[in-house]
């Protein structure tokens, strides 16, 4: 099972969920504060972040974009209501998902599970080996995506988007498509993932976001990766 680090300020909220996943094995440390869990971060080595938007002194916001930077560490958000403004500014800060509290922990535990699967899963077509797409180079065996020779720090999800797009070039997937083949939400069909995802793999992979070559948008379907 997974080393979760739960970021969450309510104590009723934060015990209770710290319960629920350790019974589902999970080793749980929690924190109240953004500034105590990124203090503690490299000593803890988690998995999963599980991170409250909410928070007091640095909100979420701001704990999500310091853990993305620093790496690819998975992150699942929680946030208060089914706000799309919450929810797209932290997808857009790097989280990988989120669940609306009040949080179900069997809901909560599947989304774990789900983001976990995309970081150690193997890709469904290793025997393609490395491919080269104009500047772009993704191996697929090794799990590497470089531009220009120089390899593009990518977190899991991003990967596993990037992957699924270019798996058939040209072919056009529709965002529910994608969101059953990298976020699993079979049930969801919540666009406002993909969409956030794709704006942060343009803006590693593209030499203009604005003007995408790779991930391409077709009005009314989804996305198709190029170049053409």
């Amino acid at each position: 099972m997974a080393r979760v680090l739960l970021i969450e300020d309510d104590e009723a909220v934060r015990d209770g969920l710290s319960l629920a996943l350790g019974r589902q094995g999970h080793s749980v440390q929690a924190c109240e504060s953004g500034e105590k869990a990124l203090a503690e971060l490299d000593a803890l080595r988690p998995d999963v972040v599980v991170l409250d938007l909410m928070l007091p002194g640095m909100d979420g916001f701001e704990v999500c974009r310091r853990i993305r930077a620093d790496g690819d560490l998975p992150i699942i958000m929680l946030t208060a209501r089914n706000d799309d403004m919450d929810v797209v500014a932290g997808l857009e800060a790097g989280a990988d998902d989120y669940v609306v509290k009040p949080a179900q922990p069997r809901v909560l535990e599947a989304r774990i599970r789900a983001v976990l699967r995309r970081v150690v899963s193997e890709p469904k077509q290793p025997e393609q080996g490395v491919e080269v797409h104009g500047d772009l180079t993704i191996d697929r065996v090794g799990l590497v995506v470089s531009k220009h020779g120089s390899p593009i720090a990518l977190a899991p999800t991003e990967l596993r988007l990037l992957l699924e797009l270019s798996r058939v070039p040209r072919r056009v997937l529709s965002r529910q498509q994608l969101l059953e083949a990298v976020w699993e939400h079979d049930y969801l069909g919540d666009s406002r993932l993909v969409d956030a995802c794709v704006q942060r793999l343009r803006a590693k992979i593209e030499d203009d976001p604005a003007t995408p070559v790779y991930v391409q948008t077709v009005r009314g379907f989804g996305y198709r990766f190029g170049p053409l």
